[in-house]
């Protein structure tokens, strides 16, 4: 195995620190408790952890509401803590990887309190900011239904602020040299406390660019090159892992030309890979390996059962989704945004063992 390209073949295991294990007793999990469970881990066949945010955070949305991007939650330990897991980790053969959640930030980050309460902060451009309610500001929610607006108005800044997820989460400017230069100090500290990489949180709107005129930021995906030729001059064997569930034509511009994203993950083969488990057959997620468009040489495909978010089935078609739909969550409340599933993997299959193992051995 080349070492530069370890994520070629690793097993990656993904968890939320919070809910794995109490080191403590304190009845929430903890880097303490992890730490204790990497025999577990290791023995399970593991080569790489992906943790959820850990940072400090007001909570409100599964800790992806970030306050602090330097920090550990005090409910989950403290720095010292954490660079204890990174280090025996090591020692188990276990490489780490976190959430990089550089889209918004929590509103009660620093930056966001900083830039609201003063218009000539050199803050009130880390956001996106309107003197008007923007036309568009009902669409392009990521939870409609439960998310009214794109746009939310803030008294004490007397403008409208732009967050593509709740309003508690205001986006970045991410078309801001300044904000660019952050992004790359949180991926270097965190590189120096021992990460192996970052799973890239909602990347797809980070090219967007929210409408920010900048002339000196003509393509949307520089930011992804910025990052990688950090990455790589940093730490030569870390890696950049995009959630971005696009298609097939648009993904191939997350990797670039080995110059962006080392891994994607490949939404299009999960939801087959569903349909295939729906039918008995494995056709349709064949389908779907053998569809994807060929990749750069040090790129790979980042192909997974299940994640935290909800079961996405947005890339099937209508009467594919449905059969989907039908067999593993016929009623509504088990159906999101009539797009996706509610139900984890366990009770989908009626904790059948038998059936658990064959689903992983799918994939």
């Amino acid at each position: 195995m080349i070492e530069d390209l370890w994520y070629k073949n690793a097993v990656v295991y993904c968890l939320d620190v919070e809910t794995f294990m109490d080191g403590n007793g304190d009845g929430v999990g903890d880097f303490t408790g992890l730490r204790r469970k990497l025999d577990y881990l290791a023995g399970l066949g593991i080569t790489c952890l992906w943790l959820l945010p850990f940072q400090p955070t007001p909570n409100r949305d599964n800790g992806y509401d970030i306050r602090d991007y330097y920090g550990v939650d005090p409910r989950l330990g403290d720095l010292g803590d954490f660079v204890a897991f990174t280090h025996e980790a090591k020692l188990h053969g276990i490489r780490v990887i976190i959430d990089l959640v550089v889209n918004h930030t929590s509103d009660q980050h620093p930056w966001f309190q900083a830039a609201r309460k003063d218009p000539d902060s050199p803050y009130r451009d880390y956001y996106v900011w309107a003197k008007k309610k923007p036309r568009d500001a009902h669409k392009g929610m990521v939870f409609p239904g439960v998310q009214p607006a794109t746009w939310t108005y803030d008294k004490e800044a007397r403008l409208w602020y732009f967050h593509r997820f709740f309003d508690f989460q205001p986006d970045l400017n991410v078309a801001n040299p300044e904000v660019r230069e952050q992004i790359l100090k949180v991926m270097g500290f965190w590189l120096e406390l021992g990460v192996s990489g970052f799973r890239v949180d909602a990347v797809p709107f980070l090219v967007e660019l929210k409408g920010v005129k900048n002339p000196d930021v003509k393509n949307p995906y520089k930011l992804l090159e910025e990052m990688r030729e950090f990455l790589s001059w940093r730490k030569g064997d870390a890696i950049l892992l995009a959630e971005a569930n696009v298609t097939m034509d648009e993904v191939v511009e997350f990797f670039g030309d080995n110059d962006r994203m080392q891994m994607v993950f490949n939404f299009l083969a999960n939801q087959n890979f569903y349909l295939a488990l729906t039918r008995g057959d494995v056709t349709p997620l064949v389908q779907a390996l053998k569809s994807s468009p060929k990749l750069p040489h040090t790129a790979q495909w980042a192909n997974f059962l299940r994640n935290h978010d909800e079961l996405d089935l947005g890339r099937l078609p209508d009467a594919d989704r449905l059969e989907v739909f039908q067999a593993l969550g016929p009623d509504k409340g088990m159906q999101l945004y009539d797009r996706g599933l509610r139900r984890r993997l366990a009770s989908m299959l009626d904790g059948d063992r038998r059936r658990i193992e064959v689903a992983y051995s799918l994939m």
